[in-house]
């Protein structure tokens, strides 16, 4: 009978500590979702911002070629190009909408 109460008691104090580990498994998990939908948003972020200035850098490009050459050639082609570009981002926000 002993021995069976001492079996009994060891498997209930194992029993306690799976589930406390459980619970703390799940609360790090938790933040680390949360982390991870912060890191998301960051990324989202520095996106926009590299393609904001990508298209200032295009800006600043197409100016300096007007400046510089005056070809109206090469403008018309670094225009369209930009058209081009600025198409190709529409059609993917439409595709994310």
């Amino acid at each position: 009978m002993f021995d069976f109460e001492t079996t009994l008691s060891g498997i209930n104090y194992k029993i306690r500590q799976l589930i406390q580990e459980n619970e703390s498994l799940r609360r790090e998990l938790l933040k680390s979702t949360e982390a991870n939908e912060e890191l998301k948003e960051t990324i989202k972020n520095q996106e926009e911002k590299i393609n904001q200035l990508k298209e200032e850098t295009n800006i600043l490009k197409l100016r300096n070629t007007l400046v510089q050459k005056g070809d109206s050639a090469e403008i018309k082609l670094k225009i369209n190009q930009m058209i081009r570009n600025i198409d190709k981002s529409l059609m993917l926000l439409t595709k994310v909408d």
